[in-house]
């Protein structure tokens, strides 16, 4: 036991202080965020919106999204990912404590899309942080922390919404997320002041190297891989939580409970898991293939019985699929960025997943009230397996480029 406990520790050696403090951060705000699990809920159960009309305001969701990702990308190469870091939680708490007072349709598709896209700026700037402050040996390891935050958080947030939705109301949802986002701004203005950034981080080059991330033929193909894995992993944030309450008969706390178990196994599993597959020189795009194939099987079991354990079991996959892919496929992005283009390319790279968001919650919300649950998990399930197949394909070519030495 004591040699378990000591190897678990192993994985967090190293690591700088810098790290440290961003992964602290991120929890406190990831940890409020308990309005994005039960949105689709709320715009259902507390609007009274349908389907079709919830499908387009998560598709604001993500164009909100795509464009905060794009522009924080752009601002991270520019004035730095400190002060787009510091805003972006700052003024998207603010908007999320005013998105709680929208009634109507309109302006809530408005009201999402702008909150969205001050919230996201965040991406890729933090990935940005993780390769300043991180040895380059490091790198996955830092992101495995980050994440590591951000589920630890997000594992504690839906289980407390879930509660407070059943014991007060959707209204304080909104008023802790806010709050949380501003206090994670305040606490990293204090505790990572701008001068200590300007002394400890690595500057990137004035002149900016390689083709930009739009012309990169390997890194649009990469682009194309996350686009569809996302479109089909975020349906376990607005469809799946309505298959649990409509097929299943789950109340929110129960949905809480089962989304805690994702982040749950994430806090505990990821860090050992992404040492011990580094230790054994898997490689980044294998990973993101595997990871693509634990998702698929994720849905596909969905259909084999009525069961409700059987969500458990689909949960499990998805994380596994989560905790491997998601690390490596975030340090394969980083590598294939060449020198002073690393905002611009972990801008692309983040807007991969809001690109699902505009697409992924309207076609499976569309798809499911024309075809049904089943049907639309055996589309996802199919999806994927041609997503798998371009992953192999990546790799291939990956080990042929003569400008990429980690793949």
């Amino acid at each position: 036991m004591r040699k378990l406990y000591t190897n678990y520790i192993s994985n967090f050696q190293g690591l700088s202080r810098e790290i440290w403090l961003l992964s602290l951060v991120t929890f406190i705000n990831r940890a409020g965020a308990m309005v994005i699990p039960f949105l689709s809920l709320y715009l259902v159960n507390a609007k009274g919106f349908s389907l079709p009309q919830v499908g387009w305001i998560m598709s604001c969701f993500g164009l909100g999204s795509l464009a905060g990702t794009w522009v924080g990308g752009r601002l991270t190469d520019t004035i730095g990912f400190y002060k787009v870091i510091v805003l972006s939680l700052l003024l998207g708490g603010l908007g999320f404590i005013g998105l709680q007072y929208l009634d109507n349709f309109y302006s809530l598709c408005l009201g999402i899309f702008t909150v969205i896209f001050l919230a996201d700026s965040y991406r890729p700037a933090i990935f940005v942080a993780c390769d300043a402050y991180s040895k380059p040996e490091n790198i996955t390891r830092s992101i495995a922390l980050i994440r590591l935050a951000i589920n630890l958080g997000f594992s504690i947030g839906p289980v407390i919404g879930g509660i407070i939705i059943a014991g007060i109301n959707y209204s304080a949802l909104f008023w802790i997320d806010g709050i949380t986002c501003v206090l994670a701004s305040g606490l990293l203005f204090f505790i990572l002041k701008p001068k200590k950034v300007s002394t400890d981080e690595i500057p990137e080059p004035k002149i900016k190297e390689g083709l930009p991330p739009y012309k990169n033929g390997l890194y649009l193909l990469f682009f194309l891989i996350m686009v569809l894995n996302s479109i089909m992993f975020i349906q376990y944030f607005s469809v799946m939580p309505l298959y649990y309450a409509k097929a299943h008969f789950l109340s929110e706390d129960l949905i809480g409970a089962l989304l805690f178990l994702n982040g749950a196994l994430i806090v505990i599993f990821e860090m050992p898991l992404v040492g011990w597959l580094e230790r054994i020189k898997l490689s980044k795009t294998m990973a993101t293939f595997w990871g693509v194939v634990f998702l698929a099987l994720s849905f596909v079991v969905l259909n084999i019985s009525e069961w409700t354990g059987i969500l458990l079991i689909g949960m499990i996959l998805m994380t596994i699929g989560e905790m491997v892919g998601s690390p490596f496929s975030n340090a394969l992005a980083l590598s294939m960025a060449p020198k002073g283009r690393k905002g611009s390319y972990m801008g692309l790279y983040s807007m991969s997943f809001s690109l699902s968001h505009i697409i992924g919650h309207n076609s499976g919300m569309n798809l499911v009230d024309t075809f049904g649950f089943n049907t639309t998990w055996n589309v996802m399930f199919a999806t994927l397996i041609l997503v798998a197949a371009l992953t192999l394909l990546l790799y291939r070519l990956l080990r042929k480029s003569p400008t990429i030495t980690s793949y």
